[in-house]
């Protein structure tokens, strides 16, 4: 179902924070569908759990739980990290060399 495990994370994480009442499902559907409809997206929707992770992104910074610099920040430390890191071992921020 998932493609990568950080999109299986992502959909949980979009559940508790949902359940926690953070946003109501028609907020969600409102922001996914957004992303989904930007200009550039994959027509065959290969690029969807980006547009996921886009549309989450953007309600925390709406709703001011997170700060849209801050998650870039540890977007671009995530992308480091899995560039350092040896095939076969876990990707850890630690592995981010700009850390």
């Amino acid at each position: 179902m998932f493609p990568e495990p950080w999109a299986a994370e992502a959909f949980a994480m979009t559940v508790h924070l949902h359940e926690r009442g953070l946003f109501t499902w028609s907020e969600w559907a409102e922001a996914l569908s957004s992303e989904v409809h930007k200009p550039g997206r994959a027509e065959d929707g290969s690029d969807y759990f980006d547009c996921w992770a886009a549309a989450l992104s953007g309600l925390l910074v709406g709703k001011g739980v997170a700060d849209g610099e801050t998650i870039l920040a540890l977007q671009r430390s995530w992308q480091r990290a899995a560039e350092a890191t040896p095939h076969g071992r876990p990707i850890e921020l630690a592995n981010d060399p700009q850390r």
